[in-house]
């Protein structure tokens, strides 16, 4: 048979990830935006409605509102944290409800239980984008989500040398998403399902010790002047701190760190300068400790308006910490501050 019907690398990596988020079906896809499309294109048809969280990737939102609108979708943008809204925002036509568990970069948890439940009494289903946290972290199946994805391209991997996704869920869900993997070409590449395979391996080592020490950067990111805000969910004056200790496992709340800097951007250039042992790296959830710059990449596509209204301003740096020891992570960023004035 075509590879792109699958193959025995793929189905080996599945098998793993179907255990560690108790999933009853698993499939792997050749990236984190093809494991997205597959329920799109797998369960909606011209005229259903989709309901989106306002903090959801920038790619998530192109490819639900702009091409999901070629096929005759309609989509709703709301902020998933408010459960009011959210519920506000169901239509009879509403199939799908998507969510991120942890939002991207100011780290906002989402109550995916009770989110679960405003898309149940809706006649819709849960997808929820887990690549923050994990299932070492969170299993979103567990807590009533419909279906999860993940891009293995970061944390589950881990080792930045693959490009993969996930998509995992229910049996009742499963009925074209192989069809539709094979049909639309998302499959996957052998070698990289053998790489996530051995990365998967060390997830749970690698996600407590980044988590751990994600909680000391951001303990010490809180002291600096030069520093305004620290968003973290380990921190207990995070706005979703007591959510995040019911909701994630074993007082693990990720490996991303987010801050503010008081000079905006040109504070941000100096420190992204002078911390020259945390690599300028868009992507996230490698061994080695990198940083990014939302306003510039991951969200340089919405207007600054936009930006102002999710909190994100030129002085947003985010970190995604990674295996080195603490001190080593906080003497890095403490370079980095010192080059700011």
């Amino acid at each position: 048979v075509y590879q792109r019907d699958g193959h025995p690398n793929a189905d080996l990596l599945a098998a793993k990830c179907r255990e560690l988020h108790g999933a009853e079906r698993a499939a792997i896809t050749s990236t984190g935006m093809a494991a997205l499309s597959v329920p799109l294109l797998a369960l909606l048809k011209s005229e259903d409605h989709v309901i989106l969280g306002s903090r959801l990737y920038g790619k998530t939102q192109v490819l639900f509102r702009d091409e999901g609108a070629r096929l005759g979708i309609q989509v709703s943008i709301v902020d998933t944290c408010d459960l009011a809204a959210t519920k506000a925002a169901l239509k009879p036509q509403t199939k799908l409800l998507v969510a991120e568990t942890i939002a991207n970069p100011l780290l906002q948890v989402a109550d995916i239980a009770a989110l679960a439940e405003i898309a149940h009494a809706g006649g819709a289903k849960l997808l929820v984008d887990n690549t923050f946290a994990s299932p070492v972290i969170c299993r979103p199946l567990d807590l009533g989500a419909d279906l999860v994805m993940e891009s293995l391209t970061k944390t589950l991997n881990g080792h930045s040398d693959v490009i993969l996704g996930l998509i995992c869920g229910k049996e009742e869900l499963w009925g074209r998403i192989g069809p539709v993997i094979s049909a639309w070409g998302f499959s996957s590449s052998p070698f990289d399902c053998w790489l996530a395979s051995r990365g998967i391996c060390t997830a749970h080592m690698r996600i407590e010790r980044g988590s751990h020490h994600a909680l000391v950067a951001a303990e010490f990111l809180r002291t600096h002047p030069q520093v305004s805000e620290v968003f973290y969910p380990g921190l207990k004056d995070h706005p979703n701190h007591a959510l995040a200790t019911k909701q994630f496992s074993a007082d693990l709340f990720g490996t991303m760190v987010s801050f503010t800097l008081r000079g905006g951007r040109p504070a941000a250039d100096a420190f992204i300068r002078g911390a020259k042992d945390i690599p300028f790296c868009p992507s996230l959830g490698e061994l080695s400790t990198t940083l990014s710059h939302p306003e510039t990449t991951s969200h340089r596509g919405m207007t600054p308006e936009q930006r102002v209204a999710l909190g994100i301003t030129g002085g947003t740096i985010r970190l995604s910490v990674g295996t080195e020891s603490a001190k080593f992570i906080t003497e890095a960023l403490a370079r980095g501050l010192v080059a700011v004035v």
